[in-house]
């Protein structure tokens, strides 16, 4: 899906879902706003009449869409001016969207899909203010249902699936602005979100049933789209440009997965206790991050021998931050990554350490960087070179700040921090590596009852841990109270030192 696409759809179900502000606008030019905004995202809007009624605007028979990418049939529509500057939007109870799904590309049997759906929003209320050149809409709705209608024309209740979803607590702001750049804004709450969808395979024998329930959704999104941009090229249209700054996420959430294959029964379940994810994107760089915490899953299946495959984590997290550009200079850049606390099944544990030799509690793994790279070709034209064949790296790397570094798992922990500058002028001192200034500690606990238990275990050959631990002892400060290792591992006009020890 392009971001157009998003935007589009977005705009759509926001301008049927979406505190008024002081505005003037009247219900021609709400209507005017409509038919504009919708064509600027690739839409077709039609109508056999907008009439006015007294301080009404009557629009008969509104579709937005067509007949290759599915359309939304609204029927009637009142837009009423209250006197205040602002108009109120009446939406029928419910109205028919259909979808339409192409064909898989390169598949000659293959057919594009028709699917039909019933929405409904009873008791909304919407409201339109702003001037003629940005109108906003604000929704409040008690509820949004959406149900499976048909499928390429044959109504639900005729083939075996069946598919809704029931939203309540609907709160919806959106806003499009027209001009040389049009700009789109919205932001929605939504209290919670049930989906439930079941289907059968008579001639497979096979059937599925799936439940997922969430509280909490929200989202926020910003676009500007000058005129003649085409996201399907993101470098150009940056360039040009387009920006995008979005979020979205929700809290406690559980889903239920049960299918049968062949007579064997499959069930899936699992609950998160929130998730977000981030994405900003301009002309100067990308923000891309995401964040989820208490996951948990549990398989039972007849293919899978274990009393309890399930296994849970407590955070997991990613987020990148870099320049997209050239910038002809050092400019910042981030990178994280964050696994933690991660907890399988003691039923699982058993295949790996059926002795129980090894530790068991929590898994971690964090990296947290900084730093200044500079960029020599655009990363987005640098996913074209790399589909083309061309390897060298698009920029240099001029800096890293270490500011985090956690592995943590079956009884050792090794953290480290550090911090470098690179001399990428110099690339012989260490072999086509930039060289490096700088230094890095390094701490360590429980290594040696690890490789300990893993020869006992035979997992690794005695002579191998003994030279491990020949290579530990020369860059490694051992305490003689305790499982613990610290380095110091310093690079230092074109030197290698190892605890103050010069090794290069």
């Amino acid at each position: 899906m392009t971001l157009r696409s998003l935007a589009r759809g977005s705009a759509l179900f926001l301008m049927l879902t979406a505190s008024p502000l002081l505005a003037d606008v009247t219900p021609e030019q709400v209507w005017q706003g409509w038919q504009e905004a919708t064509a600027g995202m690739g839409a077709k809007v039609s109508a056999d009449s907008a009439t006015r009624d007294g301080d009404t605007l009557v629009v008969k028979n509104l579709r937005i869409g067509d007949a290759t990418n599915g359309e939304v049939n609204f029927g009637t529509i009142r837009l009423t001016d209250k006197g205040d500057g602002t108009v109120a939007v009446e939406l029928p109870d419910s109205y028919p969207v259909t979808l339409n799904v192409p064909a898989t590309a390169g598949d000659p049997a293959a057919k594009a899909t028709e699917i039909s759906f019933d929405v409904g929003m009873p008791g909304a209320q919407i409201t339109a203010s702003g001037t003629p050149e940005a109108v906003r809409y604000a929704t409040e709705a008690p509820e949004l249902n959406v149900t499976l209608a048909s499928v390429n024309g044959v109504l639900a209740k005729a083939i075996p699936i069946s598919a809704e979803a029931h939203l309540t607590g609907i709160s919806a702001n959106y806003g499009v602005g027209t001009g040389a750049d049009q700009t789109l804004s919205e932001d929605f709450t939504v209290k919670s979100v049930n989906f439930a969808m079941k289907g059968t395979d008579p001639k497979g024998g096979s059937d599925y049933d799936i439940s997922t329930s969430l509280a909490d959704l929200l989202g926020k999104i910003a676009v500007k789209l000058p005129a003649g941009v085409d996201t399907n090229d993101m470098a150009a249209a940056l360039e040009k440009g387009f920006s995008l700054d979005a979020s979205a996420g929700f809290g406690a959430t559980t889903f239920d997965i049960n299918a049968t294959d062949a007579g064997k029964a499959t069930q899936i379940t699992g609950s998160t206790g929130s998730a977000m994810l981030n994405l900003a994107m301009n002309a100067d760089r990308i923000d891309y991050a995401t964040d989820t915490k208490s996951v948990s899953f549990k398989i039972v299946s007849p293919d899978i021998p274990l009393e309890d495959a399930s296994f849970s984590y407590g955070a997991a997290g990613f987020r990148v931050v870099m320049p997209v550009a050239v910038t002809g200079q050092p400019s910042d850049f981030q990178f994280r990554m964050n696994l933690t606390d991660v907890a399988p099944s003691e039923a699982i544990w058993a295949l790996i350490d059926p002795g129980k030799a090894l530790a068991h509690d929590p898994a971690t793994v964090v990296i947290d960087t900084k730093g200044k790279v500079t960029l020599t070709r655009s990363l987005l034209a640098d996913a074209a070179s790399l589909q083309a064949g061309q390897t060298d790296a698009p920029g240099t790397l001029d800096a890293l700040d270490l500011d985090q570094f956690q592995a943590k798992a079956v009884g050792a922990d090794v953290t480290a921090k550090g911090s470098f500058t690179f001399d990428n002028s110099d690339m012989t001192t260490y072999q086509g590596v930039p060289a490096p200034t700088g230094k890095i500690d390094i701490k360590a606990t429980g290594v040696n009852a690890l490789i300990d238990t893993l020869v006992k275990m035979g997992v690794v050959p005695q002579e191998q841990a003994m030279q491990g631990r020949m290579m530990l002892a020369m860059f490694a400060n051992t305490s003689p109270n305790a499982d613990e290792m610290t380095s110091k591992l310093e690079f230092k006009d074109k030197h290698f030192f190892a605890n103050g020890q010069q090794l290069q």
